[in-house]
């Protein structure tokens, strides 16, 4: 019996692949429980299409990271805050503050994304990298003022 899985089977496959299985194990438990359809042509070819339009949307999510990526890495972001006499910061520049940095100029961001290599708990200049998954990766400029 040909069927088509609809969510992930630990022994069989991923959700969108195609199996042959006993006819008793598909007619009493995969369909039943939701887990697989009886694969026809038509929805073999149903699916086929949904897997490249899922493939095609990633790519294009992908791209438009990349674009994202591009231009955050010519951004700069400038945080004045208190400091001691040794240039010695009074707590640390956190990736919250990157993410509000980053958000004011119109680059929604979640912390989670930024990696911040060492802690900010002094002046000068830093990088923060941010990390969007797939290889795509962007360098943000941070430069830390005494107020």
């Amino acid at each position: 019996m040909k069927i088509i899985l609809t969510q992930f089977v630990d022994v069989l496959g991923n959700a969108g692949d195609i199996i042959n299985v006993k006819p008793g194990y598909g007619r009493n438990y995969l369909i039943p429980q939701g887990l697989a359809v009886i694969a026809t042509p038509a929805k073999i070819l149903a699916i086929k299409n949904a897997i490249e339009q899922k493939a095609i949307k990633e790519e294009k999510s992908k791209d438009s990271l990349q674009i994202i990526a591009d231009k955050l890495n010519s951004i700069k972001l400038t945080f004045t805050l208190k400091a001691g006499e040794d240039e010695k910061l009074f707590g640390s520049v956190t990736t919250q503050m990157i993410s509000d940095g980053l958000n004011d100029k119109g680059y929604k961001v979640e912390k989670k994304y930024i990696i911040s290599n060492e802690p900010i708990k002094s002046l000068g200049n830093y990088f923060a990298m941010i990390d969007f998954g797939d290889g795509i990766t962007a360098k943000v400029k941070i430069k830390v003022n005494a107020e």
